[in-house]
């Protein structure tokens, strides 16, 4: 069994007295989620996030390691892959899609986020961040 893993973060920022997740929908797949890619090299778990934020959308980020939620998936035959959250908060909110990986870029308000995200895994560990968001 190969085992892969991916860092990244649940990215939010106040706006107008709301609190607003940064979601990404994935060109090949059409999925909503957050943020992610795999380590590289000799990276950490926090370096990986914030740089994979910074290619995937533009956005600069301050992370929080207070909140470390991992999840675990199999994303093809013979393959785990474990994914691990951080929350972060956006240090700028102007985002720039990465083209070939990134179709759209959104920011959700918190209470509708589950209603825009594809999958389960994603709506358990954004409910379990709420609170260190809010």
């Amino acid at each position: 069994m190969n085992t892969e893993k991916s860092c990244g973060a649940i990215v939010y920022r106040k706006y107008h007295g709301n609190t607003e997740i940064l979601l990404i929908k994935h060109i090949n797949s059409g999925h909503w989620s957050f943020p992610k890619g795999h380590v590289e090299g000799n990276e950490t778990e926090v370096e990986t996030a914030r740089r994979e934020i910074k290619e995937e959308t533009g956005i600069d980020v301050i992370i929080d390691q207070t909140f470390r939620e991992i999840i675990t998936y199999s994303p093809k035959k013979g393959t785990n892959k474990n994914v691990v959250y951080f929350i972060a908060r956006a240090k700028n909110t102007d985002y720039v899609p990465q083209e070939d990986e990134i179709a759209d870029i959104r920011w959700v308000e918190l209470g509708r986020i589950c209603s825009v995200l594809s999958y389960e895994n994603d709506k358990s560990v954004v409910n379990k961040a709420k609170n260190y968001i809010i």
